[in-house]
């Protein structure tokens, strides 16, 4: 993590400070990540920018990430480099109904009492939520072209025609 950038930060002061930070992290330190990508090997840049709505008077924290996560695609069993940027702003809530009152384009962060939060939680948080759940390439093409099923396998029976049958008795 980049040393301007603390491991916590206390939300509401940072609010009332509109104070921003940007760092940088290696992708091998966020650990929830692990399972999802191809490997470890990257960085990642992002920004938080901490304010108030001036209509609207909600505290918020806008985060900005920039990556590439390594990922297989699921066509070529190769790996590749799936580029993301994400721009997300967060609503800064003490209770669940206090979201009801965020507008539509913001998502709602429920602050712990203490008001502490820890950045590469944020972070890690999002780039969790941006790996795709089947992972294609830019570009690759569907198998199906290259190797189109034979009229012989289209013209078998459904395998599971049998538990229909059984379903009904």
């Amino acid at each position: 993590m980049s040393a301007n950038v603390p491991e916590l930060l206390d939300a509401w002061r940072m609010v009332a400070a509109r104070r921003c930070f940007d760092g940088q992290v290696p992708l091998s330190d966020l650990p929830r990540l692990q399972g999802l990508v191809a490997d470890a090997e990257g960085q990642c840049r992002y920004a938080l920018e901490f304010g108030r709505d001036e209509v609207l008077k909600v505290a918020y924290v806008e985060l900005t990430i920039d990556t590439e996560l390594p990922l297989i695609c699921q066509r070529s069993m190769q790996r590749f480099l799936l580029p993301v940027a994400i721009r997300q702003r967060l609503g800064l809530i003490r209770d669940e109904e206090e979201e009801s009152a965020l507008p539509p384009d913001y998502e709602a962060l429920l602050v712990p009492e203490d008001g502490n939060l820890q950045p590469l939680e944020l972070v890690e948080d999002e780039l969790v939520l941006a790996v795709p759940v089947v992972a294609l390439a830019p570009g690759s093409e569907a198998v199906e072209r290259d190797w189109p099923a034979t009229e012989e396998e289209q013209g078998k029976a459904n395998p599971f025609a049998a538990l229909a049958a059984l379903k009904k008795q």
